[in-house]
């Protein structure tokens, strides 16, 4: 199974062969949740000295002359001068602008490569390959050949490095906006984070050239831990059939709202000129004195477990000062201070029971829904879009 591309459900990384490595499970399936001490793991990737196998990524290369102004012209992003090694990020959405995928973007001047969820690389492939038409692009699934490894370092790839994606987040972007906190106040401020690319073969060379640097082996259990304190959403977990990017805040990153049209784009600019998004994340902070936690996809109440389902936790995570934490994605009607309650279960079958969890909520997308460089109104709007902000019509959403 080892031998298996990371686009096959079976894929195992060497890396789990470790002495005292316990397998993730879910869209991280494959490589190590942890390797026997997560709580040491995560406080050395948050110091900055740890290495993390991020090996059942997929990796999508596009080469061709076509390649930047095509992707440019079909995605969210303006790619159509992106320089080599500058890292950027880029969405695919549906014509009613709901996210389908998403992709970390780096060229290294010859082709561009994306990274993205292993379970998106497929559907995300047969997308590009019919919007190929007459343009001279070449699209490879090429999982199989690169692996990615992950690192605490907040730098773009040096002449001579391997090609390597910086996550930039919740820095904003040129052409983007932001519903959050500025940067420096962001929680995610201080979550440096790259992949670098390597050839798979070599995988585990890599992961031992850190260690030998003084590095510490880490799993997902750790760099989850992380993202969901730094709100960062994920396509695997904060996306489902209704995400449009406002509620995620994920113009910060992925949207380039300047740009020329492209699929989706009506509705970014609608909701976020003239409406406002249906939803918000936040990060829940999860009451731990049972010591357990819900798993991802429990209801998230509304004055406690009698009261109205008003959003889902999207992420769990055990963070080493925070305690338990989450992301969820809450209605945007939701009061920043309300009352909070997680519904999940312990157990399965005829053992499983349910499990109240109480939750307060920090806020990541405000309420009022509107993003912080809002065009002001000028003069009569559509009909269901109020000058003052009104939400996104259904329609749209």
């Amino acid at each position: 199974m080892g031998d298996e591309g990371p686009g096959m459900s079976e894929y195992t990384s060497p890396l789990l062969s470790r002495h005292g490595a316990v397998a993730a499970s879910g869209p991280d399936a494959g490589v190590a949740w942890h390797y026997g001490d997560p709580v040491a793991e995560q406080r050395a990737l948050a110091r900055g000295g740890a290495v993390v196998d991020q090996s059942h990524l997929a990796i999508v290369r596009v080469a061709g002359p076509d390649r930047l102004s095509w992707l440019h012209s079909i995605t969210s992003q303006d790619v159509q001068a992106l320089s080599p090694r500058t890292s950027t990020e880029l969405l695919v959405l549906s014509p009613h602008g709901h996210v389908e995928h998403a992709a970390g973007v780096v060229d290294d001047g010859e082709a561009t490569w994306l990274v993205t969820e292993r379970d998106h690389a497929a559907p995300l492939v047969a997308w590009l390959e019919r919007m190929k038409f007459m343009m001279r692009v070449e699209i490879a699934d090429v999982s199989d050949e690169y692996a990615a490894v992950g690192e605490p370092v907040a730098a773009e790839g040096a002449e001579g490095e391997p090609v390597t994606w910086w996550d930039t987040w919740p820095r904003v972007a040129a052409g983007g906006t932001r519903y959050g906190p500025p940067e420096r106040e962001h929680p995610g401020a201080d979550r440096p984070w790259r992949l670098v690319l390597v050839p798979r073969a070599r995988l585990a060379d890599a992961i031992a050239e850190r260690e030998a640097a003084g590095w510490r082996l880490a799993g997902t259990w750790a760099t989850e831990a992380l993202r969901v304190e730094a709100c960062r959403p994920r396509l695997a977990l904060e996306v489902d059939h209704r995400t449009i990017p406002h509620e995620l805040d994920w113009l910060r990153t992925a949207v380039h709202l300047h740009k020329g049209c492209y699929r989706g784009q009506e509705t970014v600019a609608r909701v976020h000129n003239l409406g406002r998004p249906p939803r918000r994340i936040a990060l829940l902070h999860l009451d731990g004195s049972q010591h357990v936690v819900p798993d991802a996809g429990a209801e998230v109440r509304q004055g406690g477990p009698d009261g109205r389902v008003v959003g889902t936790m999207t992420s769990v995570a055990r963070h080493h000062e925070l305690g338990p934490v989450g992301l969820a994605v809450l209605k945007r009607s939701v009061p920043e201070d309300a009352e909070l309650a997680v519904m999940g279960t312990v157990g399965s079958g005829a053992d499983a029971r349910e499990l109240t969890v109480a939750a307060t909520q920090e806020v990541v997308v405000p309420g009022d829904g509107v993003s912080a460089d809002r065009p002001e109104a000028r003069g009569p709007v559509m009909r269901g879009l109020s000058p003052r902000g009104g939400d996104a019509p259904q329609s749209l959403l």
